[in-house]
């Protein structure tokens, strides 16, 4: 299967700036949709973002304004670009595509800690 390895993940404060990361054994992101998820403690994983092969975007509302999904195909490299951090975003963030999720595969993921 291909391997999936999120970084960037950091302890800041509400307000900053964190660039995660997810870097693909191979040349992957560029035929297949893209997904950022989340998970709190306690709480149900959440889809974040995504990015389809042609471009296309969305995000989940509480996000939406402030993180930018991006892809570098030639880098095999999805980005998940997060500004103005708010307490709630904190959580652990995963990268993942549909022959992974088919499988219910999850990396370790990056956390994210945003403090007050």
């Amino acid at each position: 299967q291909v391997q999936l390895v999120e970084s960037g993940g950091d302890l800041v404060q509400a307000g900053r700036s964190l660039r995660l990361s997810c870097v693909a054994s191979g040349s992957i992101f560029s035929s297949s949709i893209t997904y950022w998820y989340r998970q709190a403690p306690g709480k149900q994983r959440e889809l974040v973002a995504y990015i389809t092969s042609d471009g296309t975007t969305n995000y989940v509302d509480s996000v939406k304004g402030r993180f930018t999904i991006s892809r570098d195909n030639a880098k095999n490299t999805v980005y998940l670009q997060m500004n103005t951090l708010k307490p709630e975003d904190t959580a652990r963030y995963y990268c993942t595509i549909p022959r992974l999720l088919a499988v219910n595969y999850w990396g370790q993921g990056t956390q994210v800690t945003v403090s007050s």
